[in-house]
């Protein structure tokens, strides 16, 4: 792979091997955590990150009943998965959650994968998939 000499001035955590480290970012509905968890920790995913959400999609929420009122739910739970990976991992993760995550309704979620330019062990200094 050629990398123009400028874009290495700018941007020189680029090489000619490429970038080797993603971010997998899965939206999951909270009930299937654990499994998700266990699933990724079974294929090697050493560590994650995990936020708890609200979103909508083409669900755009839903009506709820709460003491014989009818509200209207706009934004639903969900659970935020951030799992940074080897490049050469990520399809698996990306297999795995969709594959434990899936319920078939409406609602399971989203996955993004995205390059990461540079990645640091704050501990150790260590960089990249080694900060892994």
């Amino acid at each position: 792979m050629f990398i123009s000499p400028v874009i290495q001035r700018e941007y020189p955590h680029h090489n000619d091997k490429g970038i080797k480290v993603k971010l997998i970012i899965a939206t999951i509905k909270p009930f299937k955590l654990e499994e998700v968890r266990e699933a990724l920790t079974d294929i090697g995913v050493r560590g994650m990150m995990v936020t708890e959400i609200k979103g909508f999609g083409s669900q755009s929420g839903h009506t709820e009943i709460y003491r014989g009122a009818e509200y209207a739910v706009n934004f639903v739970p969900k659970v935020k998965l951030e799992i940074v990976v080897d490049t050469a991992m990520a399809d698996q993760v990306v297999e795995t959650i969709t594959n434990t995550a899936r319920t078939g309704k409406i609602g399971d979620g989203k996955i993004f994968v995205l390059d990461v330019a540079q990645a640091v062990r704050v501990r150790t200094g260590e960089t990249n998939d080694d900060a892994l």
